[in-house]
């Protein structure tokens, strides 16, 4: 890489400048010409110029001031980019949205926020369409996960709550510059609720107590979170239709907004 530049760990910096894999990714995500895409993690730059052909507008965060000049001769004529050299997670995300209109997450993530930025928009986000990103292939297959299957947890359940979510492609660790030491996976959700509840936050905490601790049941975990007794508890998951000694990792994201819905119906959640 010309400019001197010099990758930082701190950052998970792993580019990927694979064309043809890259232009894979912008027709994964579904990007059309009138489309609004949020990049996060800009890095060299390369994915950032593929969006940049397609898409109506492409506004691509990046952290490392460092990468200015790298990203102003990648990106040289792509007039329809953006760059904010500033950390995303400090955004002040629904004055960002009034600025973007609807809009798509489209990103090779560093891996060391995945999880708490994609959460930002599954919990925060009103405008976004849903999320096209790169991440740890093991990351992948628990966003995507169903109920039962070990890599089903509350993340899971969080997802399938805005959308649908599945892993559309998978990229060997060769693909990337530096080398990662894990495999990686194209995951692809489309916002649009599944299922009505009562209350967002909720589902969010009814999720939270299902998955605290997954060696107790439901029971034992309501109790404890919520602070129940244990008549309390079992009148609630009566209420919901579900039976006793279950655990939470079995019930689905719908029997799970169920359950939640009964909580506030029955005054324990608002």
């Amino acid at each position: 890489m010309e400019n001197a530049f010099r990758f930082k760990k701190k950052f998970g910096q792993n580019f990927l400048t694979d064309a043809n894999l890259l232009d894979a990714i912008v027709r994964d995500a579904g990007v059309e010409p009138d489309t609004t895409v949020l990049e996060i993690g800009a890095g060299a730059g390369a994915l950032t110029r593929a969006l940049a052909k397609t898409a109506k507008r492409v506004v691509a965060y990046e952290i490392d001031p460092d990468l200015k000049p790298v990203l102003a001769q990648t990106l040289s004529g792509s007039e329809n980019v953006e760059v904010v050299f500033r950390d995303f997670m400090r955004e002040d995300l629904p004055r960002l949205e009034g600025e973007l209109g609807q809009y798509r997450v489209v990103a090779n993530l560093p891996y060391y926020i995945t999880t708490p930025l994609l959460m930002k928009f599954v919990e925060e986000a009103e405008s976004c369409l849903g999320f096209c990103v790169m991440v740890q292939e093991e990351v992948a297959e628990r966003f995507c996960a169903q109920a039962g299957s070990p890599a089903y947890g509350a993340v899971s359940a969080a997802i399938a709550r805005r959308g649908t979510c599945r892993m559309v492609r998978k990229v060997p660790r060769t693909m990337f510059t530096p080398r990662p030491n894990v495999d990686s996976a194209v995951v692809r959700a489309d916002f649009g609720e599944q299922f009505p509840v009562a209350s967002v936050q909720a589902y969010r905490e009814t999720v939270r107590a299902a998955f605290a601790s997954r060696r107790k049941t439901l029971e034992n975990n309501l109790m404890q979170t919520f602070r129940l007794s244990r008549t309390q508890a079992r009148e609630a998951l009566s209420a919901a239709g579900v039976p006793e000694g279950v655990r939470g990792e079995t019930l689905s994201p719908k029997q799970l907004g169920t359950l939640s819905d009964v909580l506030v119906s029955q005054r324990i959640l608002k």
